[in-house]
């Protein structure tokens, strides 16, 4: 039997495991990605820990993505929200000189690899869910 979605489950399953692996690293070690970029650890880890327990969150979402993409396929306009805010809040600290053009190597792997599939999927397999506001069936339901 042909799987339309076939193409896309890997690349959400890979999303789901790559988002498990950072989140938790940045939650049980908050500074690491700092050393890393040779900054010096933020006065905060806490609030690195929180942005690591929100990729954990997507984790999920892509998981269910992968799983049932006919149920959950509109959970891509989630993950393509954050994969495009998180390079746009980059950029703005990028000029404010807030962060080092080293951190962007975190954008390249977080959000930019994953743009051709998430976006190639969003466009053939779930319409963007503000499309289906008005109506009662839940967003990308065809068979409503």
């Amino acid at each position: 039997m042909h799987d339309p979605y076939r193409p896309y489950r890997g690349w959400f399953y890979a999303a789901a495991v790559y988002n498990v692996v950072w989140g938790t690293a940045a939650v049980l070690a908050p500074e690491a990605f700092f050393r890393l970029a040779g900054m010096p650890p933020p006065n905060y880890p806490a609030l690195f820990q929180c942005i690591g327990m929100m990729v954990l969150v997507y984790a999920l979402g892509y998981f269910y993505i992968a799983r049932d993409p006919e149920r959950y396929g509109v959970f891509v306009w989630i993950g393509l929200l954050g994969k495009v805010f998180g390079p746009l809040g980059f950029v703005f600290a990028l000029i404010k000189g807030e962060l080092p053009l080293v951190f962007g190597w975190t954008i390249v792997f977080n959000d930019l690899i994953w743009w051709p599939a998430f976006i190639a999927f969003a466009l053939k397999f779930a319409p963007p869910p503000w499309l289906d506001l008005g109506s009662r069936r839940p967003a990308g339901d065809r068979n409503a």
